[in-house]
């Protein structure tokens, strides 16, 4: 009975410490779960149904998130208290005492940080997980930009297929009629052998695009992690979102949501627990043990008569310390957390400057690109459209040769494919500025 009062004694200062340790560790910060959906533009049914499947199986991004799993699990195994030690301890000569020779012993021992030592391996771990939490959002972001103007550039040659088409389908219609003109003694055979030559080139350009095509499509199915011949359908004409941007807005948008924004403050807080975490380290810890002896029984002459506590067991407990006497190495322990710090401050910085430009650069070509599609729709294509209109009728009349005729023409395709170019290019510009402020960018009107 005597000797298992003190063992439940040293039991409960143990659990009291490691149950103390844990909670503040566990109250102080949990790692973050990632996002259950993300915000970004999307009104094809087909294109959300592409980024929702390469973001489920794109092995980069899955890569980035077992990484960020070890990390979680690192929080319990830096929070918790070492293994205690159980010691065995044989006397190859019995040490003799008053109540009988002491044969064996065993002793239990359990070391103990510093106070709050536990406590801040777990911040910083935890931070350390927040941080790849963010890589890994990051990434997921990448991953949508990406199947997004794959996406965008796919609708771009589906497009200029169609213009080359309905190119071809014109011509053939010209070289009707030139044949029709030449038969009747009204035209040139040359008239008939250049829309033939171009109907040829024509059809060449055709063959150009569908190659095109083939390659973006490779390009998408493995973001989707799919075979690379895999068939992807034709994409349907996007619809022109009404640009109006506020830089300032942006700008504030990103300092919220840009991962990597947030990537490096997690890593900047951890530095800052981690530099405690380092002067902590010079502070001497704990150990506290409870032991037993076993104590055997004395029945020699000179024993008698027999003591009372004769062959009674003895319980020792003790406490120790660690002397942090190599100064040296706890100073280089903290100016390696400084030098950490300094480092991540001077990248969140740098991160901030990029999301700035990148928001600069993607604003102006965003704005720009919707002033030249303005200059599209309300000159140019009505110019050459009417140009093509009054081209034909002359060349019906014969007042006008082929060689106008198919100059009109080409403009007219010039301008209507460059068109499409500059949609597509658009709303990959606004798929860029998604992806620079970590978020879906506020628009009114028309959305992609």
């Amino acid at each position: 009975m005597h000797a298992s009062l003190p063992r439940r004694r040293t039991a409960r200062l143990a659990a009291a410490l490691t149950g103390a340790s844990l909670v503040s560790t566990l109250a102080a910060a949990q790692p973050a779960a990632p996002e259950d959906t993300l915000d970004f533009y999307a009104v094809a049914p087909d294109l959300r149904h592409y980024v929702t499947a390469a973001v489920e199986r794109n092995p980069t991004l899955l890569e980035a998130h077992a990484r960020y799993e070890a990390a979680r699990q690192q929080v319990p195994q830096v929070t918790a208290l070492p293994d205690p030690v159980i010691n065995f301890t044989q006397a190859l000569r019995s040490v003799e005492t008053r109540v009988g020779p002491q044969l064996n012993s065993v002793t239990l021992t359990q070391a103990f940080p510093w106070f709050g030592t536990l406590e801040l391996r777990g911040r910083v771990a935890v931070l350390e997980a927040t941080a790849l939490l963010h890589h890994y959002e990051a990434k997921r972001r990448d991953v949508v930009a990406r199947v997004k103007e794959a996406y965008y550039d796919l609708g771009y040659v589906d497009a200029a297929l169609g213009l080359a088409r309905e190119e071809q389908s014109l011509l053939e219609h010209y070289e009707t009629l030139a044949s029709a003109r030449y038969a009747t003694g009204q035209g040139l055979q040359q008239a008939v052998i250049r829309l033939q030559a171009e109907i040829s080139l024509a059809v060449d350009r055709r063959y150009a695009l569908e190659r095109q095509r083939a390659a973006l499509a490779a390009h998408l199915n493995t973001l989707l992690d799919r075979r690379a011949d895999e068939p992807v359908p034709i994409v349907p004409p996007p619809t022109r979102p009404v640009v109006e941007v506020d830089r300032e807005q942006l700008y504030r948008l990103g300092e919220r949501h840009r991962r990597e924004l947030r990537a490096a403050t997690a890593r900047i807080e951890g530095s800052e627990q981690a530099i405690e975490l380092a002067e902590k380290h010079a502070r001497p810890g704990f150990t506290a043990s409870v032991g037993v002896a076993n104590v055997g029984r004395r029945d020699d002459p000179a024993g008698l008569p027999l003591p009372p506590d004769n062959g009674r067991n003895a319980v020792t407990v003790s406490v120790g310390a660690s002397l942090p006497l190599w100064s040296a190495r706890y100073r280089a322990g903290v100016e390696q957390a400084n030098d950490e710090l300094r480092a991540y401050t001077r990248q969140r910085a740098a991160a901030r400057n990029a999301m700035e430009m990148e928001v600069q650069e993607a604003a102006i070509r965003l704005e720009t690109l919707d002033r030249q599609i303005d200059l599209l729709d309300t000159v140019l294509i009505p110019q050459t459209e009417e140009a093509l209109r009054a081209t034909e009728t002359a060349y019906e009349t014969g007042q006008l040769g082929v060689l106008e005729l198919l100059d009109s023409e080409r403009t007219l395709i010039d301008v209507r494919t460059m068109r499409v170019r500059y949609l597509s290019d658009l709303l990959i510009a606004l798929t860029a500025l998604e992806r620079a402020i970590g978020t879906r960018v506020p628009l009114t009107g028309r959305t992609p």
